[in-house]
């Protein structure tokens, strides 16, 4: 069997679609090794299928981690602008071939998963603004 050359096969998705920077695939693929470790340890050690919900999860935390408060920039610039479009990404790479889904995994796992504002950037908000937030509006 050859083995697949992934920048090949990203080629051969953005000819098709070109909606998300090349960077956004690979770092998918880097999000899901973190996300299947995440879920490895969890398991004790056993590895398994990694749902929309789990992966949406570990992409917050490995975006979190890898960018900080520059995350959504980032992402932007790579053309992901709200959750779902971590699912095309991820539907783009089952179809050639590079990643593998089950039955019940679809692109609607991905629709609603998070806000990017309470993903993103509040986690770096200053305490003094989280408290404003938090507290009920007033007649």
């Amino acid at each position: 069997m050859q083995e697949v050359n992934f920048d090949e096969v990203v080629d051969l998705i953005l000819a098709r679609d070109n909606r998300f920077h090349r960077d956004a695939y690979g770092f998918l693929r880097e999000a899901l090794d973190f996300t299947q470790k995440l879920i490895c340890k969890e398991n004790q050690g056993k590895v398994r299928h990694v749902t929309g919900q789990e992966l949406l999860d570990g992409l917050r935390q490995y975006t979190l981690h890898q960018f900080g408060p520059m995350s959504v920039t980032v992402l932007e610039e790579w053309g992901i602008h709200q959750s779902k479009d971590f699912g095309e990404i991820v539907f783009n790479m089952v179809e050639i071939g590079l990643l593998a889904k089950t039955d019940r995994d679809s692109r609607d796992d991905f629709r609603d998963g998070f806000d990017f504002n309470d993903a993103f950037r509040k986690p770096f908000w200053p305490a003094s603004r989280l408290k404003r937030e938090a507290k009920p509006a007033t007649k």
